[in-house]
């Protein structure tokens, strides 16, 4: 049988105002699903990246979300390691978790320890498994070797700092105020760029003992990527992950080598969690991380029908910290 459940959908690629909650027929979850009521909701700047449609999404209608965490309140035929009643989050595609239920793939759920709650495990799920990836697949990080984050009080940004931290780094953030400062130090950077009024090229630089940071990581994008490439040091790496800031102009070749000899990276969080073993490794060291310490900053919590309100925040830059929806 059918149920109506609460959705946030768009039906058009654009602005905030695509987003409309309406009611959506909920089946019975099919084979190999499950049925996930939430709890928390993650909000991502991925998820405006698909509202504009510069990310296109399979079809349209669609509800948008890319993390969730809940309790599973059904189970499909054929899914035989999962209970009703079990706690758990995922993250990535299928996209759909600004809904107060949805049916998911069992592969895709990860149960939660008992130590993780709803809203550490959904403000941190996505942005985890990106810190492994990075950390572990882009460029193993060493101890003692110096990091560069871009909006290191942000959601994305706190997580980085703590996860490089764990692993022996060293780590300098660009941040947009004295408070953001102190949030991101407080969670361990050690030195914060307030960037509307110092050189954060110079500051990267002087931070990796006059050459530059080991590995820069840059979810800004526009003019502020080719910058972030003259704070690494030769024969270190530059990684790209996103542009809040507008559009990636091409990568000349004569842009990192070989007077500079670095490296240069693109890689896609989705296209990482794409193979299923990949996803899950991640979710678990996610996991791992939040049970030994790391910490998950909820800068707002939202009803699931303010989720434009969500997206206004996010893209004002206001934000610190993850921000969730309530269904």
């Amino acid at each position: 049988m059918n149920t109506a459940i609460e959705h946030v959908r768009i039906h058009a690629y654009g602005d905030r105002s695509e987003l409309k909650t309406e009611l959506v027929a909920l089946p019975p979850p099919g084979a190999g699903q499950v049925r996930i009521r939430h709890a928390a909701i993650g909000v991502n700047f991925v998820d405006v990246y698909h509202r504009t449609g510069l990310y296109p999404l399979p079809v349209l209608p669609a509800t948008l979300g890319a993390e969730g965490a809940g309790i599973i309140e059904a189970v499909g035929p054929g899914v035989t390691d999962l209970v009703e009643g079990q706690r758990v989050a995922y993250a990535g595609a299928p996209v759909g978790s600004y809904a107060a239920a949805r049916n998911l793939p069992a592969e895709r759920a990860i149960p939660l320890p008992d130590a993780v709650s709803f809203e550490a495990a959904a403000g941190a799920m996505l942005r985890g498994i990106t810190a492994h990836m990075l950390f572990s697949y882009v460029r193993p990080l060493r101890p003692g070797d110096s990091v560069l984050v871009h909006a290191a009080a942000g959601g994305l940004g706190l997580v980085l700092v703590q996860w490089a931290k764990a692993l022996g780094a060293r780590v300098i953030g660009t941040v947009g105020s004295l408070p953001k400062a102190e949030l991101a130090l407080s969670h361990g950077l050690n030195e914060a760029v307030l960037y509307r009024e110092q050189d954060f090229v110079a500051a990267a630089r002087a931070f990796g003992g006059g050459e530059g940071v080991h590995f820069a990581i840059d979810g800004i994008g526009g003019t502020t990527l080719r910058q972030t490439l003259e704070a690494v040091r030769p024969y270190g790496m530059a990684a790209s992950i996103g542009q809040v800031a507008g559009e990636i102009d091409a990568i000349n070749p004569a842009d990192i080598g070989p007077y500079r000899s670095i490296a240069f990276a693109r890689p896609g969080v989705f296209r990482f969690m794409s193979d299923i073993g990949r996803y899950r490794e991640g979710a678990h060291a996610t996991l791992q991380r939040l049970e030994q310490g790391m910490r998950v900053q909820i800068g707002q919590e939202l009803p699931l029908a303010q989720a434009a309100e969500a997206h206004r925040l996010i893209e004002s830059g206001q934000t610190t910290g993850s921000v969730l929806l309530r269904p």
